[in-house]
């Protein structure tokens, strides 16, 4: 009998997490682990990525690998690919999780995070990450799953990829409106940009058995300052911002054969922000 749990399980699965080193990274990790999976870490965090790969392969008893990689360089994308393809001979999975998340500016006396401020070079530094490298890992990545004719790519994007930032979370009414922080422009722009990359993947290679969806997670809290949680969370129907381990359960759907029919598709769990 094919038992419904049963299409969540990960045995074996060869998954791909970029990012890995970093706060979701390593619990998209941990969740593949716990159904089974083989996470491999990719992250340019040399000594964080092997600390988090060697501790899931413990806690887990998985067989989790590290490499020190830079997506958006698509030569070590190609070295990385072939050395698992050695190993495993196949990929069956990819989670586009990496990310420079651009900081809002509170220190200078010209606020570099403000549009009219905002630097080309850091633009493209963060897009090169975010939407380019995911351009890459699924280029690279998701070949090889066409060749094999089953796959999933994921790619995490954020409910500020279907909503705007309310600039207001970060607003101190002690400076004048020119030293104003705001979330800078590359997290909206590389969000968005993850949901149409998405879709395009999910038509491109939809006949070669490869699914694409789109996580939208709601920001998570990491010892967030008290007021901007009283801020934001006035924003959320739920009232609270998201719990680290809120979207194991989820990476698991998306990535397994629980979700078989799904593709081209955003999951939003933002605690109901983006609805009102």
């Amino acid at each position: 009998m094919n038992r419904i749990k049963d299409r969540f399980e990960l045995n074996n699965h060869v998954v791909v997490i970029t990012g890995g080193a970093g706060l979701l990274g390593a619990k998209h990790a941990e969740a593949v682990a716990e159904f089974g999976g083989i996470p491999i870490l990719l992250d340019i965090d040399k000594e964080v990525g092997q600390q988090v790969s060697d501790r899931i392969a413990e806690e887990f008893n998985v067989n989790s690998l590290f490499f020190h990689c830079n997506i958006t360089d698509e030569s070590s994308l190609i070295q990385v690919r072939d050395a698992l393809l050695d190993k495993f001979g196949r990929i069956d999975a990819l989670i586009n999780n990496a990310a420079i998340d651009p900081k809002v500016d509170k220190n200078s006396t010209k606020n570099l995070s403000r549009l009219e401020n905002f630097m080309l070079d850091q633009w493209n530094r963060e897009l090169a990450v975010g939407l380019s490298g995911a351009m890459l890992c699924s280029k690279v990545f998701g070949y090889e799953m066409a060749k094999k004719r089953k796959g999933v790519i994921l790619n995490v994007s954020s409910d500020l990829g279907i909503i705007a930032p309310d600039q207001r979370l970060y607003r101190d009414e002690n400076l004048d409106e020119d030293k104003q922080s705001v979330k800078p422009v590359t997290y909206s722009v590389i969000k968005h940009g993850l949901i149409g990359l998405t879709k395009y993947l999910a038509t491109y290679w939809a006949k070669d058995g490869v699914r694409a969806n789109t996580l939208c997670p709601a920001g998570v809290f990491n010892e967030h300052p008290d007021e901007f949680v009283e801020r934001i969370s006035g924003l959320i129907p739920f009232g609270r911002m998201a719990e680290v381990n809120e979207y194991k359960a989820s990476v698991v759907f998306l990535i397994s054969e629980a979700s078989s029919y799904m593709t081209g598709s955003m999951l939003v769990i933002d605690g109901g922000r983006s609805i009102i």
